[in-house]
């Protein structure tokens, strides 16, 4: 398990590039909301740590974990955000549901990444059990969220030292 005893929740300020002046969407699945509520939370709160203003971070909602790549496409298209954190939950349960929601998801968000040339984070948690999925998003192990809003600002500055 890669996130077993690693604290998801832990950054460095000065190891991040400042979100001053940088827009962020946030995408979230509606499905698992009790989840998806905790890593919506960490990743905002991140963000305004790393100096984004609030004003700056547009949220929007989709049904669930397979419609985040669209959500995240519409964000790219009818806002001026910089970067897109996508935000989901899947828990394995008896059929092969899970497998298709996660492969149509990531395949997507991926898709969409690469389509409009801007970071989508996955910040989608695929557990086994709910348990985990808590455990990940503001429980024991931290906040899934946090590391994708980190991860967006360190490509945005990957982006900014290239360009």
């Amino acid at each position: 398990m890669a996130t077993k005893n690693k604290n998801l929740s832990a950054f460095n300020l000065k190891d991040v590039p400042s979100g001053r002046g940088k827009k962020i969407g946030i995408v979230v699945s509606e499905w698992n909301d009790d989840i998806t509520n905790g890593l919506k939370k960490g990743a905002v709160e991140a963000l305004l740590a790393c100096g984004v203003y609030e004003r700056d971070i547009t949220i929007e909602y989709v049904p669930g974990t397979f419609e985040l790549p669209l959500g995240a496409q519409y964000l790219l298209e009818q806002t001026e955000v910089d970067a897109v954190v996508a935000i989901g939950c899947v828990v394995r349960g008896e059929t092969a549901h899970f497998d298709y929601v996660c492969q149509g998801a990531t395949q997507g968000i991926q898709e969409v990444n690469l389509k409009y040339n801007k970071p989508v984070m996955f910040c989608v948690l695929t557990d086994d059990t709910l348990k985990q999925s808590k455990a990940r998003s503001g429980g024991k192990l931290g906040n899934k969220g946090v590391e994708a809003a980190v991860g967006a600002l360190k490509m945005l500055g990957l982006t900014e030292k290239l360009g």
